[in-house]
């Protein structure tokens, strides 16, 4: 049996339908469905319940779940970079975290865990996932700050020899839908093009940065998943990771490509960032990858523009179809 919590959510629901690919439907959805429309991400795969992560978590404070459980695939977090709530976010994405490592590691289950490239803050300190590097990062928003705290309370307490965390870039393609404002630019540029036939991105601040010229590393889904398989099947691979390309591009290559898998000339439009984001955002992304290379992960990775080209021509354009 595997778990996959958040399984519902982005990554979690892709990773599913990766285990259903490979022939594997013996999984538990952990999420909280509520009112949103994650539930459509479902209606493709195969797994065996849904619980909720209230009633999951009960379970495991009551040791009683009843399931002989192979790995844990943590993917379940708030995962919005503006939330301003933080007793939430440290209840959520930081408590539920710890207690649901230490029910893993007192059963020898591998657990598998979403980090982030929100730990890295303003990227002064660069963007290495060396242990030593990790420990002094300072996020400069909430989010990333709840996804710090757990790494350095694995760090702390030794732990990064027996679970895996990933530090996911900036990760874009289907399934994606219901995250509203936090879906990646791929998908708003999508929608943009096809009502207004034009794209909007943020103007630059700094002078060393034109406009659109600000650099992410931008990451397809589909390889993410390839990734947590292939920790799944190596357990013997530990530690926390950066999951990015490792190439930096910049917004205006990624809306190109949107507008040639659309086949229409590029028009963007230059407007002005929000004076509240200003001072937390990124200009420069890119994961340093050779830790996870070193551990022998060859998987390679599809370029911006092959990946986007399958998002909108397979997945978009056909109607926001999920994996």
């Amino acid at each position: 049996m595997i778990i996959v919590t958040g399984g519902a959510g982005f990554i979690g629901s892709a990773m599913i339908w990766k285990l259903n690919e490979e022939g594997i439907d013996d999984i538990i959805v952990v999420d909280e469905l509520g009112t949103t429309e994650k539930w459509k991400n479902l209606v493709n795969l195969d797994y065996v319940d849904y619980l909720h992560k209230g009633v999951f978590l009960q379970m495991i404070c009551e040791d009683r779940v009843p399931y002989s459980v192979d790995a844990v695939i943590h993917m379940g977090a708030c995962s919005s970079t503006t939330e301003r709530d933080a007793d939430y976010l440290m209840e959520n994405n930081c408590r539920y975290s710890r207690m649901l490592a230490e029910w893993a590691l007192k059963r020898d289950i591998r657990f598998i865990y979403a980090s982030s490239a929100a730990t890295y803050g303003d990227g002064s300190s660069g963007f290495s996932d060396d242990d030593e590097v990790s420990k002094a990062l300072k996020p400069i928003n909430m989010y990333g700050y709840s996804k710090q705290l757990f790494d350095l309370w694995v760090l702390r307490n030794e732990l990064e020899g027996k679970i895996a965390g990933i530090k996911f870039f900036n990760v874009f393609g289907p399934n994606e839908c219901h995250k509203g404002e936090m879906r990646s630019v791929v998908h708003k540029s999508f929608g943009q093009i096809q009502s207004e036939g034009r794209v909007r991105l943020f103007k630059s601040y700094r002078e060393e940065y034109g406009d659109g010229e600000q650099k992410r590393d931008f990451i397809y889904i589909k390889d993410c998943v390839e990734v947590l398989w292939w920790l799944i099947q190596k357990r013997d691979v530990t530690g926390i990771f950066n999951l990015g390309t490792g190439n930096a591009r910049t917004w205006n290559d990624l809306v190109q490509a949107v507008f040639q898998a659309l086949e229409k000339q590029a028009d963007v439009e230059y407007i002005e960032m929000p004076e509240s984001i200003r001072n937390q955002y990124q200009y420069f992304t890119e994961a340093k990858m050779e830790k996870l290379r070193a551990q022998g992960c060859d998987i390679a990775f599809r370029t911006l523009e092959d990946a986007i080209h399958d998002y909108v021509v397979n997945y978009l354009i056909e109607g926001e179809r999920t994996l």
